[in-house]
């Protein structure tokens, strides 16, 4: 009778559901942002398509007269928005070293730069003279750079939503996966400008 007390004994220890197994080394959640952004980048592929298609295919000018592109803040918009990876890299790797006042300063920092970003953005849709009633060139113009501003906006949102819980202690060595997370979307807006940067502004 012992021995039977002791084997139920030692099945009562264990309680709730067995543990969670991944079949892959990154974690679903981080999958799951990756197959997101892959869905991104054919969202944005559609619109580059369709770029392809009015300047290279069809010929038409780049810019087309008398309209101009803003090629100088563009580029100031380039160094801002890759300054703010370069802290958000710094506000995980923070984290990571259990720094959470590195952690709080990095996504401030690169929030207060993506906001930067989007307010000089606005500012020159204000100032450039043209709509996308103004042929296509003005259409695929304001499509592409329009579309990525939209994701800055989110990032900013993501950013903002994070830089709350920091300040709140609510990330610290050992749980920053929300950090991690975040931090991979925003590397991909910072990415995804650098393409839309060359292609609309440069070539």
């Amino acid at each position: 009778m012992a021995v039977h007390a002791e084997h139920v004994g030692g099945h009562d220890d264990h309680h709730g559901p067995p543990p969670v197994h991944y079949s892959s080394r990154i974690s679903p959640s981080i999958l799951g942002m990756y197959l997101f952004i892959g869905s991104e980048i054919m969202l944005f592929g559609s619109f580059f398509t369709a770029y392809f298609f009015v300047r290279v295919v069809n010929g038409t000018p780049w810019p087309t007269s008398p309209y101009h592109l803003p090629v100088y803040a563009a580029l100031i918009n380039t160094c801002i928005l890759v300054t703010s990876s370069f802290t958000m890299h710094w506000a995980l790797t923070s984290i990571k070293r259990g720094n959470v006042w590195g952690l709080r300063a990095g996504l401030l920092l690169t929030f207060l730069l993506g906001l930067t970003f989007l307010i000089t953005q606005i500012t020159e849709y204000l100032r450039i003279g043209f709509n996308t009633s103004d042929g296509a060139f003005a259409t695929i113009f304001l499509c592409l750079t329009g579309l990525h501003g939209v994701h800055v906006f989110v990032g900013l949102s993501i950013l903002l939503f994070m830089t709350i819980r920091a300040f709140r202690g609510h990330f610290s060595a050992e749980h920053h996966h929300g950090v991690e997370i975040g931090g991979i979307y925003w590397h991909f807006v910072d990415v995804m400008w650098i393409v839309v940067y060359l292609t609309v502004y440069i070539l």
